[in-house]
């Protein structure tokens, strides 16, 4: 892994933890006493299966997600 590569990591890492923040405190709003476990199973509970603002936090998200696997994927293979 280069230099670059684990500033890449590093900035990753803070959207992820601000955007799981961002969305934990939405759906505090929506639903109170919302658990981390409700946030991983959002269809279980349909004020925020059905939120707009919900789905649209949890899909970037879930972008932040993917490019930090395609990221690590990419920085795993041999060469």
């Amino acid at each position: 892994m280069s230099p670059g590569d684990e500033e890449i990591e590093k900035l990753l890492e803070q959207l992820i933890e601000t955007q799981r923040r961002r969305l934990a405190n939405l759906a505090e709003r929506i639903l109170p006493h919302a658990t981390e476990e409700d946030l991983l199973q959002p269809h279980d509970h349909p004020s925020l299966a059905s939120h707009a603002e919900f789905n649209f936090e949890d899909g970037v998200l879930a972008g932040y997600l993917a490019v930090r696997a395609a990221v690590r994927a990419r920085n795993s293979k041999p060469g």
